[in-house]
């Protein structure tokens, strides 16, 4: 699931807690609502980690130096 369906769930589940009046047995709709606005943030939360990790990879050079330190011993 990418982020527009996160954003998705979360309004999705925004207008079925607060802007519906429907009635259906045996269905909490109110309820219904908070866990797909719960999931939709997660959602949201993972995939910018995954992103942010994905970038930061993605972003170093490849043809930098590489500094070796050595730590010698006086005795």
């Amino acid at each position: 699931m990418g982020l527009g369906g996160c954003i998705a769930l979360v309004v999705v589940g925004a207008i079925l807690t607060f802007a519906t009046d429907w009635q259906m047995e045996g269905v909490n709709l109110r309820m219904v609502g908070l866990i797909m606005m719960l999931v939709g943030i997660i959602g949201i939360a993972v995939y910018t980690s995954v992103l942010k990790r994905r970038r930061t990879t993605h972003l170093s050079a490849p043809d930098a130096p590489i500094v070796e330190e050595r730590h010698r011993r006086y005795e």
